[in-house]
């Protein structure tokens, strides 16, 4: 193997980003901003959707106050419609 010899250092574990000759000691950083982005991911995606959810409801009270407000406007135009 000349050009082509590969090093401990070039090898990685199934796909992921830790390379198989880092030390074990050294993992700890690295699991910790792991699940501190993933917390973060998962705050942010809850968040995202209570959001949207406020959005929709924020929309379908609006909906319902302009139905509200056309019934009542529909409803004095035929009472005055009656009384002439």
């Amino acid at each position: 193997m000349s050009g082509q010899e590969k090093h401990l250092e070039d090898c990685s574990v199934s796909k992921s980003q830790i390379p198989v000759g880092i030390k074990r000691k050294s993992l700890a950083p690295l699991v910790f901003f792991g699940t501190t982005g993933t917390m973060l991911d998962i705050i942010m995606g809850i968040t995202a959707c209570e959001r949207e959810h406020a959005e929709r409801q924020m929309q379908l009270l609006e909906a319902q106050n302009f139905e509200a407000q056309n019934f009542a406007a529909d409803a004095s135009l035929a009472e005055t419609g009656e009384d002439s």
